[in-house]
C-alpha cells in the first residue's frame, strides 16, 4: 500500500449501492400474482419464477448473438414451457418478463441515506461508478435509481473491452479520473469481481460489503476491509488516511 490519501472510490452498483436482488424478489411476485389471478396457475406460478430465477444466476449473455430483451424473454418461455408442458407461448413470455422487469426497474432506488454519503465523500474524492453488464440492463437501471448526478464518471463493463476483474477496465477508471490505481478504493458486494479486480489493478484498497455474515471459501480473494453496509465507508476511509499520516 503506498503512502497516499484516498483521492478516488470506486463504486460496484448492483446489492452495493441499490437492493437489485430484492428489486428482482418483488418483479417475480408481481408475475406470480399475475399468473394466478389471470391465468389460473395456481401451484405452476411459483415453479415458473424459480426456474427463470435459475436461468437468470445462469445467464450467458453475448451481444454479438443476440439482445438482452429476447434471451429474457426466452428464459420465461422456456420455464412456462418446462412447467406446463404443450406448445411454446411467446405472447404470455412477453407479458411475463416486461412486468418482471418493470416492476424491478420500479424498486430500483438510492436510498437517502446512500445519497447524502455519497454527495458528502464527493466533496472530499472523485467517486466513480463502475458496474458490469450489458449496457442496455445497466443503463436502464442507472436511469431508474437516477444515480448519475452523484458521480464524476460512470463505467459499464459491457460497454469495455473487458470487465470486473481484468485490469484494463480499472486502469480506464484511474485515467478518466487522472489518478493512480494506488490512489483508489473498489467497494462491492462480489468477491470474484469487484474484490479480485481492485486486487489485479493494484489498488490501495478493497472493501467487500457483506451484508450477510458470509463466511466465503479459502480459494476466494481476501478483501483489505469487510463491512455490513456501504453507510460505513466514510468511517472506514478516514481510518485508510489515518494510517498514512502516521
Amino acid at each position: 500500500m503506498g503512502l497516499s490519501r484516498v483521492r478516488a472510490v470506486f463504486f460496484d452498483l448492483d446489492n452495493t449501492l441499490i437492493d437489485t436482488a430484492g428489486a428482482s424478489r418483488k418483479g417475480m411476485l408481481e408475475v406470480i400474482k399475475l399468473l394466478q389471478s389471470k391465468y389460473h396457475y395456481k401451484e405452476e406460478a411459483e415453479i415458473i419464477c424459480d426456474k427463470v430465477q435459475v436461468k437468470l444466476s445462469k445467464e450467458c449473455f453475448h451481444p454479438s448473438n443476440t439482445c438482452i430483451t429476447d434471451l429474457r424473454t426466452s428464459h420465461w418461455e422456456e420455464a412456462i414451457q418446462e412447467t406446463k408442458g404443450g406448445t411454446a407461448n411467446r405472447k404470455l413470455a412477453e407479458e411475463c418478463y416486461c412486468l418482471w422487469k418493470s416492476t424491478r426497474l420500479q424498486h430500483m432506488t438510492l436510498a437517502e441515506d446512500v445519497k447524502a454519503m455519497l454527495t458528502e465523500l464527493r466533496k472530499e474524492v472523485r467517486l466513480l461508478l463502475l458496474t458490469n453488464g450489458d449496457r442496455q440492463t445497466q443503463r436502464e437501471k442507472i436511469e431508474a435509481c437516477a444515480c448519475q448526478s452523484y458521480f464524476d464518471a460512470i463505467v459499464v463493463g459491457g460497454e469495455q473491452k473487458e470487465e470486473k476483474p481484468a485490469p484494463s477496465i480499472f486502469y480506464y477508471c484511474c485515467d478518466l479520473l487522472g489518478v493512480q490505481p494506488g490512489d483508489c478504493v473498489m467497494i462491492g458486494d462480489t468477491l470474484e469481481t469487484d474484490i479480485q479486480g481492485g486486487i489485479n489493478a493494484g489498488l490501495k484498497a478493497t472493501v467487500w460489503i457483506n451484508k450477510n455474515g458470509i463466511v466465503p471459501l479459502k480459494s476466494y480473494p481476501m478483501p483489505h476491509y469487510i463491512v455490513s453496509s456501504v453507510l460505513e465507508l466514510p468511517a472506514l476511509l478516514q481510518s485508510i488516511d489515518c494510517k498514512v499520516n502516521m
